[in-house]
């Protein structure tokens, strides 16, 4: 098992030839009878009325989802599915979703998120590259982001067709290389991108995770990613691969905390996997429940005080990291306690890294280079896009294999004196300020370091460098960190101007949307004339919301909470808060249903079924908080000896 006192090889291979890492998964997949899916059926043989996932909507042995999925399959047959049809998924969160997935891949297709919190404009983008001309969806999905889909069939929530008829009963020949799914990416361009993936590349990702975690039947993952997110295909399949169960969150336990966390107790889940963002906002929510001990964190730079918080009961804590390009993830290393910034581990199975310059030579250690992967997860390329493609999917001199590649990540990273990969940002984080040229992610990880800032980002705004800060408990001391800086940085690599967050902006698949940081300094939006808050809970709300979101200006009664910026983590923040001040039960939903403070506090007062209302206890502790300490001593003293 790989840990962090594992170095990197200086060849940056795992120790697999890389001739025969391009080859190598597709014995997993060709000896399934449907690529690789197939591979979780034996366990059919081995605990056929085990539960296999449950969801909302209830659970599924694997008997009862291979049954299901054999049926859907048929239907699929009956519509023309075969070998590389793509066949687009845009389902809500149930057990139907991973019956559908699976689905696919029996009748030999390849399927395609298309997730319904997305424009219909971007879907019908996506529809048009892939070449859909056949969407499983469910009754709840919005018919109109559909329009203009040659077929759609529409599923129950378990993932049972509603409408068509099956076809007769086939298999497909299994083929490694056969097209598993189209992933699709944000493109430079503004138009989207699908990463072709075949079925090898995902049974080396399913073979290499069985390996290398402690995961068996008796464990239970709680899914929680999107399927437009790729990193969603370990958490539905691994556990399957394994014999464990699949816990399916639903769409709105996933961006609750509270809830969340209440289905991870009540399923008694063993392992999660999730961003950091994610991470964080469960524990704003009360916490990782104690059952997760193995914790996978992935998809953006891990944090060493976010490693800290995830491993102080000391579960096991797995720091994960691989573009969409390549499979998931092709990195994997186990994070222990201690000083110092988290490295990415070491290559997954059949999977080798090359640290290259401008000209693709290899660099000396200790010195930056981009990060190259090659090996089993390659995938196959951009669907539609030759050019993309050549451009980012090299010839692997190294590989001694005709035809090997290598994907240039874009990705900055050195091996350290103790032989481990340092993640430094993306290449295109580079900018330059009065002609100096600067990493973007140097001067975040410097702001990192301070003992105040949870986390951090930098930009360039009118010509200078403006940092972005999301503080611990106590405020940050502007004035003093910059001095501080100057201990690690140049002059020049100091912003001169910062902006408090409550956290960093993120895209739907958990990572930092660097377009979407804001001008730094905060300004009342002007969507709504300023009304004052009303004494009492509208008060009280208006300081809890400018502390969550880190106004500088008064708060009004009709704001918005998501138009001054708030989102998913913030508002476990503030539901968090308000609980802690009045002692009073609040579903997150109740923020989203009434984002205003009037709006909110009417709602709160709805709640209250206790004697003394809201409106008392505001008032209490206003008058509380007007006494001096010997008033307030005097005052619980008289209590005391009344009582």
């Amino acid at each position: 098992m790989t840990d962090d006192t594992t170095p990197l090889p200086r060849s940056a291979a795992n120790g697999a030839a890389n001739g025969a890492a391009n080859g190598a998964a597709n014995g997993a997949a060709n000896g399934a009878a449907n690529g690789a899916a197939g591979t979780i059926w034996r366990w059919l043989d081995k605990a056929p009325d085990a539960v296999a996932v449950t969801g909302s909507d209830g659970r599924l042995t694997y008997r009862e989802l291979h049954r299901r999925v054999e049926d859907l399959a048929a239907v699929l047959r009956g519509h023309g599915v075969g070998p590389e049809t793509p066949v687009g998924l845009c389902m809500e969160r149930t057990t139907g979703m991973l019956v559908a997935m699976l689905a696919v891949w029996t009748a030999g297709g390849a399927y395609v998120p298309l997730d319904p919190a997305f424009p219909a404009g971007r879907l019908a983008m996506m529809r048009q590259d892939a070449g859909i001309g056949l969407v499983l969806t469910q009754a709840g999905v919005d018919p109109t982001l559909l329009d203009g889909v040659p077929a759609v069939v529409t599923l129950s929530p378990g993932g049972r067709p509603l409408t068509g008829a099956p076809a007769p009963a086939g298999g497909v020949a299994a083929d490694g290389d056969r097209l598993a799914y189209l992933m699709f990416t944000s493109g430079s361009t503004g138009r989207p991108k699908g990463v072709a993936v075949p079925h090898r590349a995902v049974a080396n990702l399913l073979e290499s995770f069985a390996e290398l975690l402690p995961i068996g039947p008796e464990d239970r993952w709680l899914a929680v990613t999107t399927l437009s997110f790729d990193i969603s295909v370990l958490e539905l399949l691994l556990p399957l691969f394994t014999g464990g169960r699949v816990v399916i969150a639903a769409t709105g336990e996933v961006s609750d905390g509270w809830a969340l966390r209440e289905r991870a107790v009540a399923e008694g889940v063993t392992i999660m996997q999730a961003t950091p963002a994610g991470w964080r906002i469960l524990l704003e929510s009360g916490g990782v429940p104690a059952t997760i001990r193995t914790r996978l964190c992935g998809g953006e730079a891990l944090p060493r005080d976010l490693a800290d918080a995830l491993l102080a009961d000391d579960a096991e804590l797995w720091n994960v990291y691989g573009p969409t390009e390549t499979t998931v993830w092709s990195t994997a290393g186990r994070v222990r306690p201690g000083p110092g910034a988290v490295d990415l581990g070491s290559p997954i199975g059949r999977t080798s890294l090359h640290l290259l310059d401008g000209n693709g030579t290899p660099v000396a250690d200790g010195e930056v280079g981009e990060l190259h992967i090659g090996g089993a997860g390659v995938a196959r390329g951009y669907h539609g896009l030759p050019g993309q493609t050549a451009a980012r999917f090299l010839p692997h001199p190294h590989a001694g294999a005709p035809g090997a590649r290598m994907y240039a990540t874009g990705d900055l990273a050195r091996i350290t004196p103790a032989g481990r990969l340092e993640y430094l940002g993306r290449a295109d984080q580079q900018v330059k300020v009065h002609g100096f040229r600067i990493e973007l992610g140097e001067i975040e990880a410097a702001l990192r370091a301070a003992a105040e800032v949870r986390d951090a980002a930098a930009a360039v705004r009118d010509g200078r460098l403006v940092a972005y800060l999301v503080p611990r408990a106590q405020a940050v001391d502007w004035a003093e960190l910059r001095e501080r800086l100057r201990a690690s940085l140049p002059d020049y690599m100091i912003p001169v101007r910062h902006t408090t967050l409550t956290s960093l902006p993120l895209t739907p698949n958990g990572k930092l949307d660097r377009a979407a940081l804001p001008t730094p300094s905060w300004t009342r939006p002007g969507t709504a004339a300023f009304r004052a808050p009303a004494a009492g809970v509208e008060s009280d709300l208006a300081e809890i919301w400018a502390g969550v979101l880190g106004a500088t200006e008064p708060i009004g009664a009709d704001d918005d909470f998501f138009e001054l910026g708030g989102h998913s983590l913030a508002a476990t923040q503030i539901i968090a808060r308000v609980q802690a001040r009045y002692g009073l039960e609040v579903p997150i939903v109740v923020l989203f249903e009434r984002p205003t403070i009037a709006g909110f506090a009417a709602r709160l007062d709805d709640l209250d079924d206790a004697e003394l209302s809201l409106a008392d206890v505001a008032a209490l502790r206003d008058q509380l908080d007007g006494l001096s300490a010997e008033e307030l001593q005097g005052l619980f003293d008289d209590l005391a000896a009344g009582s």
